[in-house]
């Protein structure tokens, strides 16, 4: 029987594939990883299997008011994340974004500190699955590649002020427990994807 946790995740992941149908690349073209819903739920439950029930649930809302509300949080997400991928395509539609509460930037701050430290302990760790996925600096940024922290960044702005708050709080506490959540969200993608461990994935994925 799956348990209240489990069953938040599976709204909230297929709240957003519903409204991930709906993301359009800058030339108006879907992109293939919009057919492939596997990857798509594997990848989203894994880091929602990260988060408490309590924020879960505020996200829970949050998409919920916004279906209510006529926005495409995930449409949203991408288009904040072009800020820094392609700023002269962002320049033309930022205006069509709506504005953050003052207090969101600092808090997307503050959560963005914790977790560039976690992956940077996993990079250390864990370098052969690392290098499969996306640089983790902002700089790294190009109309072609989107770095960790961009899009980390460009979904935090779509999340509600009291998602953040609580998501901070969480974080933070995970912190003070020495619990990193990128490895959190890591090994469950391992598992997911077959491994028994972060460690055997490693491995296997260093062989050439």
């Amino acid at each position: 029987m799956e348990n209240n946790k489990d069953v938040l995740i599976k709204k909230i992941v297929a709240a957003e594939w519903d409204m991930f149908q709906g993301v359009n690349n800058i030339d108006g073209q879907r992109a293939s990883c919009q057919e492939d819903p596997k990857t798509f739920e594997i990848m989203r439950s894994s880091q929602f299997k990260s988060w408490d029930e309590d924020v879960l649930e505020s996200y829970l809302d949050d998409l919920e008011s916004a279906v209510k509300d006529d926005r495409n949080l995930l449409a949203e997400k991408y288009a904040r994340m072009m800020a820094s991928t392609s700023p002269l395509e962002y320049a033309k539609i930022k205006h069509l974004l709506p504005p953050l509460d003052p207090e969101i930037p600092k808090l997307i701050d503050q959560i963005l500190e914790i977790v560039c430290e976690w992956e940077k302990e996993l990079v250390e760790k864990y370098p052969d699955i690392i290098k499969r996925g996306r640089q983790l600096e902002s700089v790294d940024d190009n109309l072609l590649a989107t770095s960790k922290m961009t899009y980390y960044r460009g979904e935090l702005c779509t999340y509600s002020l009291n998602t953040l708050r609580i998501l901070y709080d969480s974080i933070k506490k995970m912190k003070l427990d020495n619990v990193n959540g990128s490895k959190v969200i890591l090994e469950e993608t391992a598992k997911r994807y077959g491994y028994h461990s972060i460690e055997e994935a490693n491995s296997i994925l260093s062989e050439p």
